[in-house]
């Protein structure tokens, strides 16, 4: 599919750019846009271009962080305005806004053109449901960070009303994308009939399992911002979630780290459910990144001691509770008796790490600025290259676990032992730690909601979620004001450098009184100014 998706794209440019000419007739070998919606296969080119705007490894127009970096999780070679409050309103929109709406509008046009084609109706609502699905994509984009926003449901002109028009209720803009994605899960193939040939292509449990996603966000947002029917949406992520456990069309991949290397990709692969594709070889190269050199090892996202310290100790328990813990005298010590996906997320001593550094011995104090690195991704021979072929895992089955038991706990106020058992223990088990029960939790004075957000977080590490999940849960004003901590000062092990440290010997990333979080306006982003400008109907979300 990647090698079909570079020969669309060219074919879709040549598209976009004679209409943009002004000419009144086209050569007849020129492919227009009134003569290019004829057959499945201009549906499907016209379709893998909705696929590029899934997200890579960076945040568009932020150089090399990632959205980690805006959480308690990560820590860059500065500070972030989004994790430390320190931002202000966007003079003009940048990816965060103008990269979902020119999801949508493709996806739009899709909708509109692609009935033109002669095909039968199944051949049509299959890829029907792909522009939805991609639509869905696109608007939950924007509800996590803006809330309501201008729902538009069709390619507009110049001068179409809907410009102007106020933004929509959150309600109805998320009631859109469970209609879209309900759509998409009728039509969708399922991921066994897509096959290694289509590998890649959104299935039936990718759009059960975002639905599911959205379901939770939803549900816990509304539930913990006392805003919306917290109970509606949670019953979707529960129902959802189900769907896909039940399709037994997934499975946890057995190794933790080689699930993010080249070891992990394709359908023998059975945990990836949407994948970011790259190109299939260094001698196919359709799209590569430079993630590990460019964004890792040179320090532009590190790990904290806030994520460090969420990893439990073997026996199931936190730092503060467990037997096993003891202050480290040495580096490689943090990581002894832990859950083992600590060791597959930070690089310790005797890791494979680069070329001119072959095995790690301990971080870079000058770009690794909390004294962690992380390692998911990590690859010697894609450090020299600086053009990986490996994908980025966008949805995982493990996602889908944590969806079903946090969803579950939070409808009923409860889990199972045998919920846990089919959802969070199974990842448990894979990290190599002792189960979580009801008696567990209890015998240890434990909280299961405590625990189950535990999960994700470490399960879900490095991978860009714990910002919105402190946005849902409504306790950014709590967790994003605490100081920035890395790892214990080894000063036998660092290279000299200067360095902050607190008095228990731990490195001070950044200070409390530098960070801060308006729980009156920081829970949404501000629109971009200048779209308020250009309609004056958008309302600026409230505080900015």
């Amino acid at each position: 599919m990647k090698i079909t998706f570079k020969q669309t794209l060219l074919s879709l440019s040549l598209v976009t750019f004679m209409t943009a000419c002004d000419v009144n007739r086209l050569p007849e070998t020129n492919i227009s846009d009134m003569n290019f919606w004829t057959s499945e296969s201009d549906i499907k080119a016209a379709n893998n271009y909705l696929y590029t705007f899934l997200p890579g490894f960076t945040v568009p127009n932020e150089g090399n962080i990632t959205e980690d970096n805006w959480s308690d999780d990560a820590f860059g070679l500065a500070s972030n305005s989004v994790s430390d409050g320190s931002r202000l309103a966007p003079a003009t929109a940048t990816g965060n806004y103008n990269t979902p709406y020119n999801l949508i509008r493709a996806a739009n046009n899709i909708l509109e053109k692609a009935p033109r084609a002669a095909v039968t109706p199944a051949v049509l609502d299959r890829y029907l449901a792909e522009a939805y699905f991609f639509r869905a994509w696109g608007y939950f984009s924007l509800v996590q960070k803006y809330g309501g926003v201008p729902l538009i449901l069709k390619t507009l002109g110049e001068s179409s009303p809907e410009l102007t028009e106020a933004a929509a209720p959150r309600e109805k803009v998320v009631d859109q994308i469970y209609m879209d994605l309900d759509f998409a899960i009728t039509k969708l193939p399922t991921i066994t009939t897509l096959g290694n040939a289509d590998y890649g292509r959104i299935s039936r449990t990718a759009a059960q399992a975002f639905k599911a996603r959205v379901g939770l966000y939803e549900g816990t947002y509304a539930k913990f911002h006392a805003k919306g029917d917290a109970t509606k949406h949670l019953n979707i992520a529960v129902v959802s979630s189900k769907e896909v456990i039940d399709s037994k069309e997934h499975a946890l991949f057995g190794n933790y780290f080689d699930l993010f290397q080249t070891a992990g990709e394709g359908r023998q692969n059975k945990e990836n459910i949407i994948v970011k594709q790259y190109g299939v070889s260094s001698t196919e190269r359709v799209l590569t990144h430079a993630y590990y050199r460019s964004s890792l090892e040179t320090g532009s996202v590190n790990p904290t001691k806030s994520l460090a310290d969420s990893y439990l100790m073997k026996d199931g328990l936190p730092l503060t509770k467990s037997p096993l813990w003891t202050l480290p005298d040495s580096s490689h010590k943090v990581f002894r008796n832990r859950d083992t996906r600590m060791s597959a997320t930070f690089m310790k001593r005797g890791d494979a790490m680069m070329t001119t550094k072959p095995i790690f011995d301990i971080a870079n104090l000058v770009f690794n600025k909390t004294g962690y690195m992380f390692r998911k991704f990590a690859n010697i021979s894609d450090w020299n290259t600086q053009a990986s072929v490996t994908d980025r895992p966008l949805l995982r089955y493990a996602e889908v676990l944590l969806i079903f038991a946090e969803a579950t706990y939070e409808l009923k106020g409860a889990i199972t032992d045998a919920e846990l058992d089919m959802s969070i223990n199974l990842l448990r088990t894979r990290g190599e730690i002792a189960k979580l029960t009801n008696a567990f939790v209890t015998a240890n004075a434990l909280n299961m909601r405590d625990e189950i957000r535990r999960e994700r977080r470490v399960e879900l590490a490095q991978e860009g979620f714990r910002y919105f999940d402190l946005i849902r849960w409504k306790i950014a004003e709590t967790e994003l004001v605490k100081p920035v901590l890395g790892n214990f000062y080894f000063k036998s092990e660092f290279a000299a450098a200067t360095v902050n440290l607190t008095p228990d010997n731990i490195i001070l990333v950044q200070a409390a009184s530098f960070r801060k979080f308006d729980p009156a306006k920081d829970y949404l982003w501000p629109f971009p100014i200048n779209e308020i400008a250009l309609n004056p109907e958008l309302r600026q979300n409230a505080g900015w």
